[in-house]
């Protein structure tokens, strides 16, 4: 008899524990939407980056062009660039301290940069602050995933991972909201939307003394009765013993590599390192993290007034915790790569019509016609709304799900580095390239969604309904391309 037939109940204490965890991805969501709105409001500028804002001023300025600054861009970035530092360190804490303690660091250290930005008199400080919410980014990150994927019965597995990335899309939709609402608090709005970061760091404090740890950390700590008990309370049931024992094996098969991150250059390691790095990768470049940071300075780009928009970014932060809701329903149905390639035909006609409408009708120094900017909306949207139910949610399950249990923490810090490397490169850099290529940048965004497709018929395996204990055998092993490494 295999785990995967086992019964579980869905309790109420089972179903706290994925919520609460889930907050570490509303954490990270929150200072996603909330960077870009607070780099567009005029008290921020006006105290941190005032050429920006005198440039912003001038209405003759080139659309494109008016928030270049790399030190702006530097206020979004500096966060991922701490997190993809602190994921290595997460990776250890997770290993030694389990993923409970790893949480409650991450939660601990991000409600110390919100206190520190909130209280920012000086760029110093502000940067400061963003550090230490890379920090608690990296740590959460690195763990809540795993967390979730480890806790949850395979036959809902992809759903309760992707609770982390639906918690991701309501921190965005949340910061929009606060954005929105502190926009009109002068002069320190923006302090109020920065420290309002520390609410969901303290739901998670406070849940990780109500969650217990995973079997899989406690069993491999040593715990083997906690274990044990801590699976019967996640399953529902008494009767757990076929999945007790296969976490065991998997537990003695870990213990016999000595050097996790050694391991990952084996042949068996490689697969689901390239595919979790890729996946990263390309998260990024479907251009979704450009739209999610910057939105109210990219349609005020497109000629929207500044509370026009915040709300603009607040309707696309709705449409993406709304999709994300179909990724939970149909994920454990249809499979991951039916998702992701449906999903790349969405994304590549959202940004190709973007790119085409602003190449022809938005000038550097004019504005969309109303109608226009209505269309380019609602294509916004759409882009995000295929994002939302594929790539976002995604691009953590698969990584969280591939990697056998020896190299599981890290081959999945590399996941999450990789992705805050990306992420802090395309904050660093979307505002100058938008302003050097202006609206071709969509169209720069869509030749990376082409090679995304072409990259997830030709490598990816489906993953659905298969053991995360079982993935070499029946997934890697199987696949035409990367059996030949085994």
């Amino acid at each position: 008899m295999s785990a995967e037939k086992n019964n579980s109940k869905i309790t109420i204490y089972v179903f706290s524990c994925w919520i609460l965890a889930a907050f570490g991805g509303l954490m990270f969501g929150y200072d996603i939407g909330i960077s870009g709105g607070v780099s567009g409001m005029d008290d921020f500028l006006i105290k941190f980056f005032p050429n920006v804002h005198e440039r912003k001023k001038h209405v003759k300025e080139n659309n494109y062009c008016k928030y270049d600054d790399q030190y702006l861009q530097l206020f979004t970035s500096s966060l991922y660039l701490a997190a993809l530092v602190a994921s290595f360190f997460a990776s250890k804490a997770a290993t030694k301290l389990g993923r409970r303690v790893t949480m409650l660091m991450a939660s601990i250290v991000f409600i110390a940069g919100a206190g520190l930005s909130a209280a920012a008199n000086n760029k110093v400080m502000l940067i400061f602050g963003r550090i230490l919410f890379g920090i608690g980014v990296g740590f959460g990150n690195e763990t809540v995933p795993l967390f979730l994927t480890e806790v949850a019965p395979i036959q809902h597995r992809g759903a309760v991972n992707i609770l982390f990335q639906l918690f991701v899309t309501i921190g965005i939709f949340i910061a929009n909201l606060v954005n929105f609402a502190t926009s009109k608090s002068h002069p320190n709005g923006w302090r109020l939307s920065l420290g309002f970061a520390a609410i969901p760091a303290a739901v998670l404090l406070i849940g990780c003394f109500v969650i217990t740890d995973t079997p899989t950390s406690l069993v491999a700590r040593g715990h083997e009765e906690k274990g044990k008990a801590a699976l019967k309370k996640l399953r529902g049931v008494s009767e757990v013993e076929v999945e007790y024992q296969e976490i065991v094996m998997a537990v003695e098969q870990a213990k016999q590599v000595k050097n996790a991150y050694r391991n990952l250059a084996k042949p068996a390691s490689i697969p689901p390192l390239v595919i979790s790095i890729w996946l990263q990768i390309f998260q990024q470049f479907t251009g979704i993290n450009a739209i999610m940071f910057y939105a109210p300075v990219l349609f005020q780009t497109m000629g929207f007034k500044t509370s026009s928009s915040l709300l603009s970014a607040v309707m696309t932060g709705l449409v993406n915790v709304a999709s994300t809701f179909v990724a939970i329903f149909v994920v454990d149905k249809v499979g991951r790569k039916k998702l992701l390639l449906q999903a790349c035909c969405q994304m590549l006609i959202s940004q190709v019509a973007i790119g085409s409408i602003l190449a022809k009708h938005l000038s550097a120094t004019g504005s969309l016609e109303g109608t226009l900017a209505i269309i380019v909306v609602l294509l916004v949207c759409t882009f995000v709304m295929a994002f939302a139910w594929s790539w976002g949610p995604l691009g953590w399950l698969i990584p969280s799900e591939t990697f056998p249990l020896e190299t599981r923490t890290a081959g999945f810090a590399f996941a999450v580095s990789t992705n805050m490397l990306f992420t802090a490169a395309v904050a660093q850099a979307f505002l100058t390239i938008l302003c050097t290529m202006q609206a071709y940048t969509f169209f720069f965004f869509s030749a990376w969604i082409v090679v995304m497709g072409i990259f997830a018929i030709f490598f990816l395996p489906e993953t659905k309904g298969i053991p995360i204990d079982a993935m070499v055998e029946r997934a890697w092993m199987q696949h035409p391309i990367w059996k030949k490494l085994f």
